[in-house]
């Protein structure tokens, strides 16, 4: 057979270029595509923020992964290939968290890891006879998680394929985060064997990984074995991890001596109360000075997330993120509305409380309104939100928030000011001498240059 895989377009947020789209390919369609070629089938890889997909009839069945905010862009696929005849299965976290919305857009979904089921998917496709829906439960063993195969995708159309999912899942089920769906329909946090990363870590090009779990310490035992057996290999690495690093400062001491960059954290807020409203319990607001300390003191840099909008915030809140964040000189932030994914806890109270105020699921990207805060009106956590991006990225900003370790200058610098500030002049960069070339050229002056 031949068997097509989609990634489709998703939106540009306002403060993002298409640089963030085009940072990595999409991991879980790779691992399809190594099922379909174990099983000696023909695959191609698109991904639609690289270039639009043309749907055509020269395939025996296409493969759509999709987050909620792009499933509507899903189900026109979807819809454009059964016109012509071409059997279609669709799955991603869009479906995984809330597969009773996804049975009622689509004629096939797949709910689960992969490797569970498209087995049954390509055999059933070859017979003409897809069922509509296939699950595999999301306890599902790590030892059988696959890595992914880079065969079928040109990278030259993303700026890194230096990424690594060592584990899915996370062990925490905030509110508003998809993993609260998932954990709904029998989801944990599971993780690949020590062997299997370290095998693929060996497969790169580049000692630079980017570890893309969505918790890197979700078994912290995991995390120090795996560390361990990458000490001999002198990575430079970054990771995602949960606040509760900050209990574990000897895996923090093996994290810098094994060469952790920076790590990905969601403080979320640094007003306690909206922590508590959401679940959020392995957050603790009193602690996240000691947090930054910890890290920079290792020579580790941060990426903060925020959430905009939760029901303690006020108008307030924007200029106090913005001066916690200078003050303690988190070196990256990343910002999100405040979002009601389908199937979450929070979006059951959002539609229970009547807040719900935009259903256009393509909105929900966190970064528009779709429900009404408590707070502020929309239009002030609209502006609120626009704002911290501003503000923490001004050049005043950028430079008072300079990291103290001479090594760390230059990666601060090219994501402050080419990634963020000026990062359409770095997404034209990369439309004239190739994505690939400017992520290669970024890493090199990142990492080599002192």
């Amino acid at each position: 057979m031949r068997v097509k895989l989609i990634q489709p377009l998703a939106t540009t947020r306002p403060m993002d270029t298409s640089l963030k789209a085009r940072m990595a390919p999409h991991l879980g369609l790779l691992t399809i595509a190594r099922i379909v070629e174990d099983c000696g089938h023909e695959v191609v890889v698109v991904n639609e923020n690289v270039a639009l997909d043309e749907p055509s009839s020269g395939f025996d069945l296409v493969g759509i992964s999709a987050s909620i905010d792009i499933l509507l862009r899903a189900r026109d696929l979807a819809d454009a290939y059964r016109r012509l005849g071409v059997h279609v299965a669709v799955g991603g976290i869009g479906v995984t968290s809330n597969p009773d919305l996804a049975e009622k857009m689509f004629s096939t979904i797949c709910v689960g890891p992969a490797e569970g089921h498209w087995r049954d998917v390509l055999a059933d496709a070859a017979a003409g006879k897809l069922r509509a829906r296939y699950e595999t439960p999301l306890s599902f063993s790590g030892e059988s998680l696959l890595a992914p195969s880079f065969k079928s995708v040109d990278t030259r159309g993303c700026l890194y394929d230096n990424v690594i999912a060592a584990s899915r899942g996370c062990p925490f089920a905030c509110d508003f985060c998809y993993n609260a769906a998932v954990r709904r329909h029998g989801g944990c946090y599971v993780h690949r064997t020590v062997e299997s990363v370290v095998d693929e870590v060996q497969t790169k090009s580049t000692r630079h990984i980017m570890f893309i779990d969505d918790n890197f310490i979700g078994r912290p035992a995991f995390t120090r074995d795996l560390l361990a057996a990458l000490r001999p290999l002198r990575l430079k690495w970054s990771a995602a991890v949960s606040a509760n690093i900050l209990n574990m400062p000897d895996l923090l001491d093996l994290m810098a001596e094994t060469g952790c960059q920076s790590l990905f954290i969601g403080f979320e807020s640094v007003n306690p109360a909206s922590l508590s409203g959401v679940g959020k319990g392995q957050n603790n607001v009193s602690r996240f000075e000691a947090l930054a300390e910890a890290l920079h003191s290792r020579a580790i840099m941060i990426n903060a997330s925020f959430v905009f909008g939760l029901d303690a915030d006020d108008a307030s809140t924007f200029d106090r993120t913005v001066q916690w964040v200078v003050e303690n000189k988190i070196e990256t932030v990343t910002s999100h509305i405040a979002t009601p994914y389908p199937g979450t806890p929070f979006y059951e109270r959002m539609r229970r409380d009547g807040r719900i105020i935009d259903h256009d699921l393509s909105h929900y990207d966190t970064a528009h309104v779709v429900m009404r805060p408590k707070n502020m009106t929309p239009e002030e956590l609209y502006a609120g939100y626009l704002r911290v991006y501003r503000e923490v990225y001004s050049l005043r900003n950028i430079w008072r928030r300079l990291p103290r370790a001479r090594s760390q200058l230059m990666p601060y610098f090219l994501f402050n000011l080419f990634y963020r500030k000026w990062g359409a002049a770095t997404e034209r960069l990369g439309r004239m001498i190739g994505f690939d070339r400017v992520g290669a050229i970024a890493r090199r002056a990142a990492y080599f240059i002192r």
